[in-house]
């Protein structure tokens, strides 16, 4: 296992769809055994193949809750359905999200209260759950990154002016740029 750097907005593969994975085979227990460790040095909830530089369908994800779902596993080529996404303008105190892949940065959105998974785990069987509330948010944050979006790609256009200004500021939407959790610093500060 190692952990691996964690690519920044702008990076091509976090912009485009990852493509569905072939073969669960050694190779692909040794991805998801690293993106387990690079997840859990950066304190991350869930982390995507995209977002460590690699363009196939698989998400990490690591959140306690209260749905009949495990708090920690994979999804491989998942699939996701959601609730509806309410039309009302995001709470800022409430519906704040942040992301790996956006350092140190969190702006508000509006996201469906319900999801449901399924897909495989890294051993090919089935996985099939739902998820509410955070958790919810959670699976639809990391699907999006499989489908080549970026969670300030769907900001409403208040905020979606503040993360432009922020990812200017920061020097980011350019090809290259990473962090390495465990040796940079914790951009949220955990």
């Amino acid at each position: 296992m190692a952990i691996r750097p964690i690519v920044i907005h702008g990076e091509p593969v976090l912009h485009r769809r990852a493509v569905e994975v072939a073969a669960f085979d050694d190779e692909l227990r040794t991805l998801v055994a690293d993106m387990y460790e690079t997840m859990d040095a950066a304190h991350g909830v869930g982390l995507a193949a995209p977002q460590v530089g690699v363009g196939l369908r698989i998400f990490t994800f690591d959140y306690p809750n209260d749905d009949d779902a495990p708090d920690r596993g994979v999804v491989v080529n998942p699939v996701l359905v959601t609730s509806k996404v309410p039309g009302s303008a995001p709470d800022p105190d409430e519906h704040t999200e942040g992301c790996l892949s956006v350092p140190g940065e969190a702006f508000p959105l509006q996201r469906a209260a319900w999801a449901r998974v399924t897909g495989f785990d890294e051993a090919g069987r089935p996985v099939d759950f739902e998820a509410t509330g955070w958790f919810a948010r959670v699976m639809q944050h990391e699907y999006d990154h499989l489908d080549g979006m970026v969670y300030v790609d769907r900001l409403t256009e208040r905020w979606a002016r503040a993360a432009k200004k922020a990812v200017r500021a920061n020097g980011w939407n350019v090809p290259g740029l990473t962090w390495m959790p465990g040796v940079d610093p914790d951009p949220f500060g955990h």
